[in-house]
């Protein structure tokens, strides 16, 4: 049967982070590629992709449940090839055949480039497939995909993998150890992906600081980002995740010295407590976390920050977890991406005693929440009365008189305005500040 006469739409469902959204992009783009369509329906499609993540439980457990429910799926549509991608993918590999024997092919983290292929071997053949070798050289870095859907913001991969093995993360173990990618393929991917329309770049790695680390050219991470700004019709520079560890004075110097870079950072602190973060092997300490960022407020005082805070660590006691409590009242981040502590299978702290119990976990993480809620809408509501230069990325979905787009500190705003404004960066007054995030209105003549 050829692919034309049967298998014509593909569905892919991401879990977790930018990384696997960067990646489904190039999956898509290698089967689109080859002549199928890609279709928001799953009822629809005659192939289903699983991008799945193994960071979180949560994220594992939701994965888990889609793919679990495509077995019933498959039942009423024999034809149907169902395949697992990503981290759980590399996790699990041709053990998956025995826990979901209804997935056709498995394909790990370094293998995405062989997806077709593997698909054709699991419909010609009528065989399950697996992949999830490492390689030295990951080949889907060297892939780049073209916005040819008018989209303004992109992701760009710099570098693939992780040396830091922290020991509550299995990110070492499913994408492998540190790959930069060739400064001269990034100013290449993002002057064609400049040439089609986008305007704002996000440089995505595992931790973008330590970029360069593995190339025989000497180019660090903030000579990228002067490599990048150089590149006409980029607007907008954004980049995540950076490590505090390897936050440097060089990238600080960027935020101020480099027009196009944002003023946003998102630096994963994880804890409050020095005693967690040493079991943890974050490799630095609060008093050195709270000074670069000090250093970074007083040089760039307008600059928002996110982290990301994990509760209910193996050892975190009341008083451990009182002192990121603490943390979070002195710096009053701008937001906060908030976990319980998760047994990641492999991993060190999987073996660590001192577990917390689950309500205990719940209830530092609801007490935590509450707090960064309050401290949000704080700063959304001290925006009010601000002028903030936003790019307008299409009509609210809320309301169609309405267009949305974010500030350089990577904050919502919704204001009334026509749809030829999309694409454009608009001064806009913030009128309110709400928990998510802000109303404005555009400037009269007066104002401008």
């Amino acid at each position: 049967m050829t692919n034309g006469e049967q298998y014509k739409y593909y569905y892919i469902h991401t879990f977790g982070c930018q990384m696997n959204v960067s990646d489904s992009e190039k999956v898509a783009f290698l089967l689109e590629q080859k002549g199928y369509r890609r279709t928001e329906d799953m009822g629809k499609a005659d192939i289903v992709i699983v991008n799945t993540c193994s960071v979180r439980e949560k994220a594992e457990q939701k994965a888990h449940s889609l793919l679990g429910r495509l077995r019933q799926t498959k039942t009423v549509k024999p034809h149907l090839v169902t395949g697992v991608v990503g981290c759980l993918a590399q996790q699990w590999g041709a053990r998956y055949f025995k826990k979901m024997p209804h997935l056709d092919f498995v394909c790990g983290t370094h293998n995405i480039d062989k997806i077709p292929a593997m698909i054709e071997a699991v419909i010609k053949g009528g065989r399950k497939v697996e992949e999830t070798r490492f390689y030295a050289h990951v080949p889907s870095l060297d892939l780049c995909v073209p916005s040819t859907d008018g989209r303004l913001s992109a992701f760009v991969t710099i570098m693939q993998g992780c040396n830091n093995f922290c020991s509550y993360c299995i990110v070492p173990y499913v994408r492998g150890r540190e790959e930069s990618r060739p400064s001269r393929d990034i100013v290449r991917e993002i002057s064609a992906l400049a040439r089609q329309g986008v305007k704002e770049i996000t440089l995505l790695g595992q931790n973008v600081n330590s970029y360069g680390s593995t190339l025989t050219e000497a180019v660090d991470f903030s000579t990228l980002l002067k490599m990048v700004s150089a590149i006409e019709g980029i607007e907008r520079i954004r980049f995540t995740t950076s490590h505090p560890k390897d936050f440097s004075e060089a990238l600080i110097d960027s935020f101020v010295s480099i027009d196009k870079v944002c003023e946003h950072i998102h630096l994963p602190v994880q804890s409050g407590s020095n005693e967690v973060l040493k079991r943890m092997g974050r490799g630095y300490t609060i008093e050195e976390y709270v000074g670069k960022l000090e250093h970074l407020m007083s040089v760039c005082p307008s600059i928002s920050i996110t982290t990301d805070i994990i509760v209910g660590f193996p050892g975190e006691t009341d008083e451990y977890f009182q002192k990121t409590i603490d943390l979070m009242k002195k710096v009053r981040f701008d937001n906060i991406f908030s976990f319980k502590y998760s047994d990641r299978l492999g991993v060190a702290a999987a073996g660590f005693d001192g577990k917390v119990p689950e309500t205990i976990k719940a209830q530092r993480l609801q007490i935590l929440q509450a707090l960064q809620s309050s401290i949000t809408l704080e700063k959304n509501r001290a925006q009010e009365g601000k002028i903030e230069s936003v790019l307008v990325e299409g009509t609210s979905k809320g309301c169609p008189s309405d267009v949305t787009g974010r500030t350089r500190g990577n904050r919502i705003v919704n204001f009334t305005g026509s749809s030829f404004l999309v694409g454009t960066t608009v001064p806009v007054r913030i009128a309110e500040g709400y928990a998510h995030s802000l109303r404005g209105r555009t400037l009269s003549g007066e104002e401008r």
